[in-house]
């Protein structure tokens, strides 16, 4: 008897109750202590949180030259201005409207009506996030070696390389399933469209970049330097925000990584509750308080979003192009 999937809308209303459960249950334990996590409004206040912003946004671009990088390892020619444009689109729809469609399925689908290559695209954005499972990790491996004083955080330190030697060993794991199509558990999923295209895709691609092994370090270059501006925006918004010396730049080089990898679990809405509850697990034991931690991952949430209304614009013009190219079909963002 085949599981029937839950309904897009059912699943979205589970996302948001999980994200005000979560957020709920953090509020209450910080009781009226909220006064220490507002800093006063300076002009040092302002230039920091300026400067936040600024990074997250260049943060965006830089995310645009990465995946230009794939494309072009892919032979794949799309202009880069049109993909800056599909990047903030992908992610207004992402972070601004209330979805189980992500910014990623935007952008692929945008991107093959432009190029004619659906197959490729879709390809592309999946390495392009596989790059993530081994920047990430290996910064927040980097950070705990850099400083032993966090690998004695206890549940903290534990967590945090929890988190970064899974998702090797995870990303391991689907190189090993994808080089053997027809095998194991692989074999077994066959019957699995959205396995299949997923193991498709890393395949090709795979392909492509052991051909390429410059190509392939470039991709990879461009993800370490997408990911240290938003360790540096972060950073931003923690002197924004006074945390405690504590939270200095290889905490968050530790920590940070970690975050963002846990958010991205399909549990809440743009990581909402679980992004802030990490945060006081892994800020807490570095003196810095609860309201404190609560309020870098709301800031950095907010950030995001503000950034995330440069793309209404995009995401607005790209529907009304959609509705005249396509104004039917199954496969819309």
């Amino acid at each position: 008897m085949a599981i029937r999937r839950p309904s897009p809308q059912v699943v979205l209303f589970a996302r948001l109750a999980v994200s005000a459960l979560l957020l709920w249950l953090l509020v209450t334990k910080i009781g009226t202590n909220w006064s220490e996590a507002i800093p006063d409004p300076t002009a040092k206040t302002v230039a920091w949180l300026v400067g936040a912003l600024a990074l997250t946004a260049l943060g965006v671009v830089v995310s645009a030259v990465r995946w230009a990088a794939v494309l072009d390892a892919l032979d794949v020619a799309a202009p880069f201005r049109r993909l800056v444009s599909l990047y903030f689109a992908g992610l207004f729809m992402g972070n601004v409207l209330p979805s189980t469609i992500g910014g990623d399925a935007l952008r692929i689908s945008r991107l093959s009506r432009d190029t004619g290559e659906g197959p490729t695209v879709f390809a592309s954005v999946v390495l392009e996030r596989l790059t993530g499972w081994i920047v990430l990790p290996v910064m927040t491996i980097t950070g705990l070696v850099v400083n032993p004083g966090l690998r004695e955080l206890g549940r903290a330190s534990r967590l945090a390389a929890g988190v970064a030697f899974g998702t090797l060993l995870l990303l391991v794991g689907v190189l090993v399933l994808t080089g053997r199509p027809g095998k194991g558990i692989e074999g077994r999923l066959e019957h699995n469209e959205g396995w299949r295209r997923f193991t498709g895709a890393v395949r090709f691609g795979i392909q492509h970049l052991v051909r390429e092994p410059l190509q392939a370090a470039r991709i990879v270059g461009f993800g370490f330097t997408y990911q240290l501006i938003l360790i540096c925006a972060a950073l931003m918004a923690a002197r924004a925000l006074n945390l405690p010396s504590g939270a200095g730049p290889t905490a968050l080089l530790a920590f940070v990584p970690a975050v963002l990898i846990a958010q991205v679990l399909p549990i809440s809405i743009s990581g909402l509750g679980v992004r802030e509850g990490l945060f006081v697990l892994f800020l807490n034991p570095l003196g810095v308080p609860r309201s404190q931690a609560i309020a870098l991952g709301l800031l950095l949430y907010l950030l995001n979003l503000v950034v995330s209304l440069l793309g209404a614009p995009s995401f607005a013009v790209g529907n009304r192009g959609r509705d005249r190219i396509e104004p039917a079909g199954d496969d819309r963002p």
